[in-house]
């Protein structure tokens, strides 16, 4: 993977590029023109989109800088005999421009991410049908379980083939015990302070921070504070279906079990 922090200044624009890659974008601060396959987006902070690889697009800076975090995937290309990204040189038409409606089931790469939709204590009660900002469907369901929150913002649902990305609460006491995956993940920190375990050295992170964890890599979190854990996670490539996590104590206690003549 390839993740950046992105600013493109005041009236900034980007001419129309395309990758031989799968991006995504999640808008941090301010708002963004997004111009691609006929169609102006307007991505405000919490929105992101992906586009497929080969797919030309234009960017504008609307009513001030703005700031984005890019994920791409697979990685740049860096060998110096390959090129991974082209300028067109062409522009694209761009149409009147619209907001993402996350309901409207012509939706196809767009995602919002709504920190209401994070509070444990809604999953045990209804909502109104006419309220959700976001889809309330199965396929977007909040997944909570010990404490951890998941929200998923990009991956096949909206198109992304190559990659995800999802936003993670820890609360108070909320632990995930060492594991490892068969894909890339790397870990931008907004919220709180966690402690995590890394490969075996302990590590206290917090807002700001990024962290990188390759294929094989064992890591943990646990939340020691009183207060929310938040980051942004993004995985590449994107997970299989079976055998995403290999959790550390339970191949442990099948050493124990056979030594113990089990």
């Amino acid at each position: 993977m390839t993740l950046s922090v992105i600013h493109l200044a005041q009236d900034g624009t980007l001419d129309t590029v395309l990758h031989s890659f799968e991006v995504s974008f999640y808008v941090l601060a301010g708002t963004l023109a997004l111009t691609t396959l006929g169609q102006t987006t307007i991505l405000e902070a919490d929105h992101c989109i992906v586009l497929p690889l080969a797919t030309g697009y234009q960017l504008r800076a609307v009513d001030g800088p703005v700031r984005w975090l890019q994920m791409q995937a697979p990685a740049e290309l860096d060998d110096g005999r390959r090129q991974d990204t082209f300028f067109t040189g062409s522009a694209l038409v761009e149409s009147p421009p619209v907001t993402p409606d996350m309901r409207d089931p012509r939706n196809r790469n767009t995602a919002r991410f709504d920190a209401d939709a994070m509070d444990l204590k809604r999953l045990a009660g209804g909502s109104d049908v006419a309220a959700p900002t976001v889809s309330p469907s199965m396929a977007t369901a909040l997944l909570a379980y010990s404490g951890i929150g998941v929200k998923m913002l990009i991956d096949q649902q909206v198109g992304a083939q190559l990659h995800t990305m999802f936003m993670v609460d820890y609360q108070p006491t909320a632990i995930a015990h060492p594991h490892d995956h068969p894909f890339e993940e790397a870990y931008v920190f907004v919220e709180g302070e966690v402690h995590g375990l890394i490969d075996g050295e302990l590590l206290v992170l917090h807002p700001g921070d990024v962290l990188w964890a390759g294929v094989g890599c064992d890591h943990g979190f646990e939340n020691r504070s009183s207060d929310l854990v938040r980051w942004i996670e993004v995985q590449a490539p994107a997970p299989p279906p079976r055998h995403s996590y290999r959790f550390s104590r339970e191949w442990e206690h099948l050493s124990d079990r056979l030594k113990a003549g089990e």
